[in-house]
């Protein structure tokens, strides 16, 4: 269905694809991992045809290729109405007769009737009713006049996968299409792609959700040139790929140890071409006993035939220290490192809510009579559909927002610390190391130092927060929480934009903290890993489930 071969691409002197090639068969998913800034994204681009690659190809093995690209940000004018940026993919009739009319003007435009024949292959194929995609992604009770800048992270998402999949692409290409999803619509997205008869290639972060979706897994991975296939999951990609890493580190350590005992073997042979020839040297020589002095000769001799040996050894060694043969140390990911302090007193209940009513003033409440008690210490992971108050309770917890009846309180002990979904807290103008300079105390040196466990190194502390990827937003939030000395995090969907090294990092670092964490959340891989309690939102109630 799609080939490509010996890709390479290259902005300024960084090169970001190298010989990488590819093939996609009809109906097979596949997932395209590997860290932020490897160049998946770039990748998706190029084989969507939205930028050129600077050497090799890709190839359409068949004429009906539809193909589908979903972004991995919101590139929708938010000036438009929900109808009209749907229309594109609901009216293909409409498209349809506009170019047939071009058409009857124009009938020599082989461009124009290129594009005719594959919207007319497009409308015969479609047989899939707009409420099919639109009431399962929430989106069909949406008033067709809302302008889509005033949806939700989660709203934007699904109305770019709903324009997607009405138009029946028969290739998908996905950009981490489960940001800001909830997990009622990650398991319908799982569902739908399990039907789906073309061929996707997805880029996700999510484990859980290439566990449940796809059959092959393609690494992208710095260290090493060109894209590594597993066949399976990500658990068992997760799992081959562990036992390549403690393979190559036993093969390491036993070469290391047979290059210690050659080593030891040129040290002892150069010894004793030394002592022999020493021994040679101290024999004395008088009148006319050639006895003797034949002896000193061939002690000398024998010197000379052991230093030649320890040379030739030392050679050899060296040939093969230069050879493909030597096993590399198998070097570990850059990720990022977390040390959270260890609160100097844990109160028995970190938050109380009683009778909580929350939303914004002037409007219906979105959540009334919440009574909710959260221990310290706890790991809580909460979640529910978008839309239904997640984000403002955390807010009215934070004391962004004033209660709309009830009340919040804090453990006095609490140094509470609030990471919002939006990155809205971030200023734009200002850099990383100025950041973390005024948050934390630091001296330049040792905000460099600070700022460089969190992947910030190079430049890259001294560029405008408006510059940063998401990634590398949420990377300089986790610092400042760090730096801040909080012991009670709220984390609005901390892990969206992390990739698959530091969300298993930041898992291992949270389960190490010792302060309480409310986490909203909608990875279940890291819910699993991470929580000891669950709070699910569900029609204007809290139900709390112990893990």
């Amino acid at each position: 269905m799609l080939s490509a071969h010996h890709l390479g691409k290259t902005y300024g002197i960084q090169t970001v694809l190298q010989d990488i090639s590819l093939n996609l068969s009809a109906g097979e998913r596949v997932g395209l991992i590997g860290p932020n800034g490897c160049g998946k994204t770039t990748l998706l681009r190029i084989l969507a045809g939205l930028e050129p690659p600077e050497s090799g190809s890709v190839a359409h093995t068949r004429p009906d290729l539809r193909l589908g690209y979903l972004p991995q940000g919101f590139d929708l004018d938010p000036s438009l109405t929900l109808a009209e940026a749907l229309a594109g993919a609901v009216h293909l009739e409409e498209q349809v007769a506009e170019l047939a009319t071009a058409l009857s003007t124009r009938p020599d435009d082989p461009a124009l009737q290129e594009q005719y024949d594959q919207l007319l292959a497009q409308l015969s194929s479609a047989n899939v009713p707009p409420e099919n995609i639109l009431v399962p992604l929430g989106l069909a009770d949406l008033p067709l006049g809302q302008r889509v800048g005033e949806l939700s992270g989660g709203q934007k998402t699904r109305l770019l996968l709903a324009r997607l999949l009405l138009e029946e692409p028969n290739l998908l290409l996905l950009d981490e299409p489960t940001n800001h999803l909830d997990i009622a619509m990650l398991k319908w997205l799982e569902a739908w792609l399990e039907g789906y008869r073309g061929a996707a290639l997805i880029v996700s972060h999510d484990r859980a959700f290439l566990d449940n979706t796809v059959t092959r897994i393609l690494e992208m991975d710095p260290r090493r040139e060109g894209l590594h296939e597993y066949a399976g999951n990500y658990t068992d990609y997760f799992n081959r790929r562990q036992a390549e890493i403690e393979g190559q580190w036993a093969s390491y350590r036993d070469q290391q140890a047979e290059i210690r005992r050659l080593q030891a073997d040129i040290v002892r042979t150069k010894a004793q071409a030394l002592r022999t020839e020493r021994e040679a040297a101290s024999i004395r020589v008088g009148g006319s006993d050639y006895k003797i002095k034949g002896y000193k000769s061939y002690q000398q001799g024998i010197a000379k035939k052991v230093a030649r040996k320890a040379k030739s050894r030392e050679k050899r060694l060296e040939q093969f220290l230069e050879s493909d043969e030597i096993v590399a140390r198998p070097r570990s990911s850059w990720q990022i490192k977390l040390d959270f302090a260890e609160p100097a007193h844990k109160s028995r209940e970190a938050l109380v809510c009683e009778d909580l009513a929350i939303g914004y003033p002037g409007s219906t409440p979105l959540l009334t009579g919440l009574r909710l008690r959260l221990r310290g210490g706890e790991r809580l992971a909460l979640t529910g559909p978008n839309g239904c108050g997640k984000t403002t309770l955390l807010r009215t917890i934070a004391g962004q927002l004033e209660p709309l009846d009830g009340s919040v309180r804090l453990a006095a002990s609490a140094r509470l610390g609030y990471m919002a979904q939006e990155q809205e807290q971030l200023d734009p103008r200002r850099s990383p190391l100025e950041i973390i300079q005024e948050t934390g105390g630091f001296n330049p040196t040792n905000a460099r130092s600070f700022l460089h466990a969190f992947l910030f190194s190079g430049q890259a502390p001294l560029r405008p927060c408006g510059e940063m990827s998401y990634g590398e937003r949420t990377r300089l939030q986790l610092a400042l929480l760090i730096a801040q000395g909080c012991t009670f995090l709220l984390l609005d969907e901390p892990i969206n934009h992390l990739d698959i090294p530091s969300r298993a990092q930041f898992e291992q670092a949270l389960s190490q903290f010792a302060g309480t964490v409310l986490a909203v959340v909608h990875d279940r891989y890291f819910i699993e890993q991470f929580a000891t309690s669950l709070w699910e939102m569900e029609a204007g109630q809290v139900r709390v489930r112990a893990l």
